[in-house]
């Protein structure tokens, strides 16, 4: 009875959190199915909490307090980047504590996060003497149910994943359509259903073929490099950013570049412009490529450009491990990483290695290659927050941004110069909008800047303007590295 009165609680409490929050997106549906399913998800998320205490009312109150916490956050994040929390963003967890300068958050160490986090761990110790478990007093009987529980919890996981239970689930869920199915079923439950969708497409996934080898193209070298960031300031209300003239005028091709997120996701772009491959696609996997594949795309950029006989080299002045990139990127066909060790003696602008630092490591590649050379860079100094205490003198953010974007700025004019004089095509492009006050979703869409550049003597005019999506600048740059010969133009994609 204690159990059935904290879980009938726990739902109306948890519906009540939710149907206040549903004014901001989408309102709550109440049709019977929808509500059924919603519950459903509430009772998941209260009984993976019982199962750690066999206490009703601690384990009521933590699910209605999962709830609420992972609203708030929902909202928080829809604010900022304009999309609510993904089961993807709980793989991400693990990051901010190694990674909090990258983060609005503080380390673990700070008092003001230390302090509430021991509070808590005592409330629930306490709670822990003074509510009695419900727990079968039988020592067989009470080890039988402390098995029991968690067996039923995995079994629905691994269940759902196959026949009736796994049609049943893609008829709910077909494809990811967050906003519809979170005021459907409530984030629970959508966070839960889509976890699930993604682990059994993940199963049922194979890899695409091997390409076949192809002739190196006329460009022995190719640089790509990938701008935190970036976009044209002007568009921010900055001021103009010669790069930008510089590109209108000289760049082979250029225009916007609509990615799949706005101000944060790098892996989303990065991973479009590496494997060419469209957001729909990916299906549950378009939150987090990386998560789903770990780097193991048969067909990808550098793969072909190594077959194509370039020795393929990544650049990033940032931790090997964020976002596990060094072992993802090893996967992808990168056969040398330059990664933060290598910077170590870099100067760095606000809290990361400057961009300056990062070109002069480029052209120092460039220089000393000794053959056909694919390079893929990611700059880091443009990277968010924009804190208080981030530049000396400067604590707007949008005003550190833009100190910031005229760097990269000189940075990509340094690139250019570097490589005049060689056969070579240089890429640029920004992987996200800035998450800066005056710079929130709906900005623009969800587009950046980019541009590819053409050295030697065929390299032809400039001026061509075509907007891009991050999967076809990627397969443009598959097809930069298959020309065949001397005197082919670049491929353009129809207007």
């Amino acid at each position: 009875m204690t159990f059935l009165l904290s879980l009938t609680l726990a739902l109306l409490l948890g519906l009540a959190i939710e149907a206040r929050e549903g004014g901001q997106a989408r309102p709550v549906s109440l049709r019977p199915r929808d509500l059924a399913i919603r519950l459903a998800g509430y009772g998941w998320v209260m009984a993976f909490w019982f199962q750690f205490s066999w206490r009703p009312w601690l384990a009521g109150v933590s699910c209605v307090l999962t709830i609420l916490i992972i609203t708030i956050v929902s909202r928080l994040k829809r604010g900022i980047i304009g999309e609510p929390l993904v089961f993807s963003d709980f793989a991400l967890l693990r990051q901010v504590p190694r990674h909090p300068e990258l983060y609005y958050t503080r380390p673990l160490s700070d008092p003001r996060m230390a302090g509430p986090l021991i509070v808590v761990s005592t409330v629930v110790a306490a709670w822990y003497a003074i509510e009695p478990t419900i727990l079968p007093a039988e020592p067989s009987v009470a080890i039988l149910a402390i098995l029991a529980l968690p067996l039923m919890l995995v079994s629905s996981v691994v269940l759902s994943g196959e026949g009736k239970a796994a049609a049943a689930l893609a008829r709910l869920f077909p494809a990811p359509a967050l906003d519809v199915d979170i005021a459907r079923f409530g984030l629970p439950a959508t966070l839960l259903g889509y976890a699930l969708r993604w682990r059994a497409h993940r199963r049922t996934e194979r890899g695409a073929a091997l390409p076949t080898p192809i002739q190196r193209g006329d460009a022995p070298v190719i640089v790509v490099v990938q701008l935190e960031s970036f976009l044209d300031p002007v568009r921010l209300g900055g001021p103009p950013l010669p790069l930008m003239e510089i590109i209108r005028e000289r760049a082979t091709l250029h225009g916007r570049l609509r990615v799949p997120a706005h101000g944060a996701y790098t892996m989303r772009t990065e991973h479009a412009v590496l494997t060419g491959t469209d957001a729909e696609d990916l299906g549950f996997g378009v939150f987090d490529p990386y998560l789903t594949h770990g780097g193991h795309e048969p067909t990808s950029l550098p793969l072909r450009a190594r077959d194509a006989g370039f020795e393929t080299v990544f650049v990033h002045p940032f931790h090997r491990d964020f976002f596990n990139r060094a072992a993802v990127v090893t996967r992808l066909g990168f056969d040398r990483l330059i990664m933060e060790d290598d910077f170590f003696e870099a100067p760095r602008v606000g809290p990361y290695v400057g961009d300056a630092a990062m070109a002069d490591r480029v052209l120092a590649e460039v220089r000393a290659r000794s053959g056909p050379l694919f390079l893929y860079g990611i700059t880091m100094e443009n990277h968010g927050p924009w804190k208080p205490g981030r530049l000396p003198g400067i604590d707007d953010p949008l005003a550190q941004y833009l100190t910031h974007v005229r760097n990269t700025g000189r940075a990509v004019e340094a690139l250019l110069a570097g490589l005049e004089g060689l056969r070579a095509t240089l890429c640029v492009f920004g992987d996200h909008a800035p998450a800066l006050p005056n710079c929130r979703p709906g900005f623009g869409g969800t587009a950046t800047d980019y541009a590819i550049f053409r050295f030697g003597p065929d390299a032809g005019g400039g001026g061509a303007r075509r907007d891009l999506t991050a999967a076809e600048l990627g397969r443009q740059l598959r097809q930069i590295i298959a020309l065949p010969g001397e005197g082919e133009s670049l491929a353009l994609p129809p207007s």
